[in-house]
């Protein structure tokens, strides 16, 4: 779909008129070309800038003007929810306010939530129409404008608005009101101060266009967790900063791509900006299920000056740990756990050479009830990472822990290319800490079920730095890698996100609770998916017919067909059950029309020399069957043999020649499942998908035991 047309379709009614005018501007440009012979002048150039900066003015000034109203409602919403809160804490006082005053405030917070995630939709809408236009004006009219007017747009920024900082305030007061003015107190670093702690995680991307709705939609539901309430929340609160350590040969980054058994992970992280004295010296293990243990991340802190010491074992675990032995604060016990986790994290630092190797940034917003970890959902956003290892023969640490030319100034501007990899979406994390059996709660399956988020199993940021800025020391990728120019945006689902309340009110009273006929095709948009890959229709619902949007992929499925013939609808049942049967209903057809081509890969986006990871678990249930399965076959031959001997020596003429056919059957049964038992145990033990089902071995055993017992019968008429 075209720019044009897609601003036309998403645009927020109220502020149509304050868009950037794409249409005309376009239309300039085709005209004025036509009009010249498709030759571009000083005077169109002129004329062309001057309505560029005229829709720059426009735009910039209803943001502004929105900004302050949207902070200026805040400011009210926050005085009337302070009053109600105070006079319900208040027992003197003889006017309580009811119910009804709170699901007031709750319905005007909302209207302000949707305020901001419409003027975050309308800055990002106008600042991707005036990168659309530039490159459309440089590339048709051959003058270059993109860069100089990049000037204009710096000047005049309404597409940097921060609205992390208002999100954190409407927050605060949801809570208070969705709590009725008793929010969950509690510990507010909610499992920090723990040393070892276990979650069951899953991993997302977010496209930038949904950002800001994402951290709407969630704060409805948890609040966004602040460390210090009583400080004022600053843009460097958020950062945190990792640096992962590995050797030359890359052995933890292919530990951690293989999700091998005890596979490690050496980071240090601290948050905040560069000026943060604590860092937390953590080590990442990846444990597999069968062995009954889970992964764990387990730490401790290092003043900032001892770390180059730590590392290189002139400072040691045991003085790490002096100072805490003599002031008591912790248990012997736990004292000693640490100072191990400490000796082996510097003993495989020094042992295997270990050095900085990969940098990652991001600002994290994160959303829990304090001191409750059973949900946890945190978004981190401007992710980036930088190269910290010297493989190339440059220092860029200098000999230091990390490198000092940068600190938390995303996007880094300052550094080389090769040295960063900003990555294009945010990452959702959903933590949970649910009892055997207990579901989460139905709004975080319906988070991660919508339109807002792509899952991505087991994505990790130092793998993807790795992959990304190591390509010469690596030849093993993650599985997303060739996906990363694929869109992840998908048709917006109506039921969830952002809306106004007098909206689904008018919705639902306009349908009585029913979808008329235009609303069910909106609904009805199909968007198959698998991982980041995306088959979608970029249609209007409203304008196209019914047919075009079925789902691209067809089940074949012969048995549903119906025609006015008899005779043809009953060979189509049969051969429907037929496909069941062989295919198991997996068998696929391209819809008529499609260009999509069932065989296409990203096999051609791998680099020369590269292979794609691809996550496998292996129980040793596995080994298990793959044995019992070759047992079996085993007895299977072993009877065949024994049939054979029998029919040799105490059959007749034409039994002496059928026991042929059986002993030649037990003879391939025999090779045939030892050569199949050695290859699975083979590919099992590498953790190589290929295919293990065996559609070979049970058809041809079949055929030689039905060629044998027939061959016998043919011998025994004829001899009688």
């Amino acid at each position: 779909m075209k720019f044009g047309e897609h601003l036309r379709n998403v645009l927020i009614k109220n502020y149509s008129f304050y868009y950037i005018a794409y249409d005309e501007l376009k239309h300039q440009l085709k005209s004025n070309l036509k009009s010249n012979d498709f030759k571009w002048t000083n005077e169109y150039e002129e004329e062309f800038l001057a309505a560029l900066e005229q829709e720059l003015d426009k735009v910039y000034s209803f943001t502004k003007v929105k900004n302050t109203e949207v902070n200026r409602r805040i400011k009210e919403s926050e005085k009337f929810v302070h009053e109600v809160v105070d006079a319900l804490q208040n027992e003197q006082n003889t006017n309580q306010p009811q119910e009804q005053d709170f699901e007031d405030l709750e319905s005007e917070l909302s209207d302000i939530i949707a305020d901001v995630h419409d003027l975050a939709k309308f800055t990002r809408l106008n600042y991707t129409g005036f990168q659309k236009i530039l490159k459309k004006h440089d590339k048709t009219t051959k003058f270059t404008l993109r860069p100089i007017f990049q000037v204009r747009l710096n000047a005049k920024p309404f597409y940097k608005d921060n609205y992390d900082n208002l999100i954190v305030k409407l927050s605060k007061l949801y809570d208070l009101v969705r709590t009725r003015g008793n929010p969950v107190k509690g510990d507010a670093s909610a499992g920090g101060s723990q040393q070892n702690f276990v979650r069951q995680t899953t991993k997302y991307w977010v496209h930038p266009d949904n950002i800001t709705e994402l951290k709407l939609v969630i704060l409805k539901h948890l609040p966004v967790l602040v460390f210090n309430a009583d400080k004022e929340f600053e843009p460097e609160d958020s950062a945190i900063t990792s640096i992962y350590f590995d050797n030359k040969n890359m052995d933890l980054y292919y530990g951690r791509l293989r999700k091998d058994e005890g596979a490690e992970a050496i980071r240090l992280r601290w948050y905040g900006g560069m000026k943060s004295d604590q860092i937390f010296v953590e080590r990442k293990t990846h444990r597999e299920d069968w062995t009954g243990e889970k992964s764990v991340k387990a730490r401790f802190v290092v003043k900032e000056k001892k770390v180059n010491d730590f590392l290189k074992g002139k400072w040691t675990a045991s003085q790490a740990f002096e100072k805490m032995r003599k002031d008591g604060k912790k248990s012997s016990k736990e004292i000693d756990n640490l100072e191990r986790l400490a000796k082996e994290v510097q003993y495989r630092v020094i042992k295997d050479k270990m050095r900085p190797v990969v940098r990652s940034f991001y600002n994290r917003t994160a959303f829990q009830l304090p001191g409750d970890a059973r949900v946890r959902i945190s978004l981190d956003t401007e992710l980036s990472m930088v190269r910290e290892d010297n493989f190339d023969g440059h220092d860029r640490t200098n000999g230091n822990w990390r490198r000092t030319d940068i600190g938390v100034d995303y996007p880094f501007s300052q550094l080389p290319e090769k040295d960063i990899c900003r990555f294009p979406y945010a990452v959702l994390e959903v933590k949970l800490q649910t009892q055997l059996g207990q579901e989460p709660p139905i709004w975080v399956k319906d988070l991660v079920t919508s339109h807002l988020v792509e899952a991505v199993p087991k994505f990790s940021k130092f793998i993807h730095g790795g992959a990304s800025l190591l390509p010469d020391y690596v030849n093993l990728l993650p599985f997303w890698l060739p996906q990363m120019d694929v869109d992840i945006r998908k048709p917006k689902i109506q039921e969830f996100g952002i809306n106004r309340q007098n909206q689904q009110r008018a919705k639902s009273s306009s349908s009585g609770g029913e979808l008329d006929e235009e609303e069910l095709l909106v609904n009805d948009e199909f968007s198959p998916s698998y991982g980041a890959v995306h088959f979608s229709n970029d249609v209007n619902p409203l304008e196209e017919d019914l047919d075009e949007f079925t789902p691209l992929l067809l089940p074949s499925s012969y048995a549903s067909r119906d025609s006015d013939s008899p005779v043809m609808n009953f060979f189509a049942d049969v051969y429907g059950k037929l496909l069941h049967y062989f295919n198991d209903d997996r068998s696929f057809t391209v819809k008529p029309g499609t260009n999509f081509n069932l065989n296409e890969t990203f096999a051609n986006k791998i680099p020369k020399g590269k292979k794609i990871a691809i996550p496998i678990r292996i129980e040793p249930k596995v080994y298990f069957a793959t044995e019992r399965t070759y047992l079996h076959w085993l007895s299977i031959g072993m009877i065949l043999g024994a049939t054979a001997m029998a029919l040799l020596n105490y059959g007749r003429k034409s039994s002496v020649t059928a026991s042929i056919g059986f002993f030649i059957s037990a003879l391939f049964v025999l090779s045939y499942s030892t050569y199949t038992y050695v290859w699975r145990v083979l590919m099992i033990r590498e953790k190589k998908p290929v295919d293990y089902a065996d559609k070979f071995g049970p058809n041809i055993i079949c055929a030689l035991i039905a060629a044998a017992t027939f061959t016998t019968f043919v011998f025994k008429f004829f001899e009688s």
